[in-house]
């Protein structure tokens, strides 16, 4: 079967499952995209190394790395091969002193490895029709942020914004009022301590006044 190369597009809190993330692989020139849902570690190891934060000790999928080179192991590539009852199976491929081995993994796993050798992840069409979305846009989204049609609605009244302001409070980030350096010294602290959710909370606020 023909395989589809994927990249990481997005990771984000699931609004779904409490205390879980959704984590998105985006098909590589195309509009289609895979989100699966991943346990707190896992998103925050993948999180770690995409954000290139250094914890003040290894992560498991460090040490994992650590002992793979150690002795001449490379990841070739991570394979999300199957798709049964919701559930997502992955098998990573390993090289060592020319010979391949495949060993299956959970796919949050897998991609928390494939970040940390920068290899590629593919997928089969299949999985893509059966589980993916279509993105109609070039846009940039995370999945969470994105609304059905019948989630639709006309401009507010004045008065209704008025009525809503109170609302929108809670959104405001608790980092807003710090300064870029108090910033970025709160986000190495936060990495220092293993606080990789709030160091992740920081690092949206660093980028949020980026761009």
């Amino acid at each position: 079967m023909k395989k589809i190369k994927l990249d990481i597009v997005g990771l984000s809190y699931s609004q779904t499952q409490s205390g879980a993330y959704a984590l998105v692989l985006g098909e590589v020139n195309g509009n289609r995209r895979l989100p699966i849902i991943i346990g707190s570690a896992e998103a925050q190891s993948i999180a770690v190394e995409i954000e290139k934060m250094t914890p003040s000790r290894p992560l498991t999928h460090d040490l994992f790395k650590s002992f793979a080179e150690t002795f001449e192991i490379n990841i070739n590539e991570v394979l999300i091969y199957n798709l049964v009852d919701g559930i997502f199976f992955a098998k990573i491929s390993c090289v060592r002193d020319g010979k391949t081995t495949e060993i299956d993994a959970r796919t949050s796993d897998a991609v928390a490895l494939a970040v940390r050798f920068d290899s590629p992840i593919f997928t089969y069409d299949f999985i893509m029709s059966s589980a993916g979305i279509v993105i109609e846009s070039n846009d940039f989204a995370f999945l969470e942020n994105i609304s059905s049609p019948a989630e639709a609605v006309t401009p507010p009244t004045p008065k209704e914004k008025q009525k809503e302001q109170p609302l929108s409070k809670p959104e405001i980030s608790p980092y807003a009022s710090l300064t870029d350096e108090q910033l970025e010294n709160t986000l190495q602290k936060a990495i220092e301590n293993e606080q990789y959710e709030t160091a992740a909370k920081i690092r949206d606020e660093i980028d949020r006044r980026k761009s």
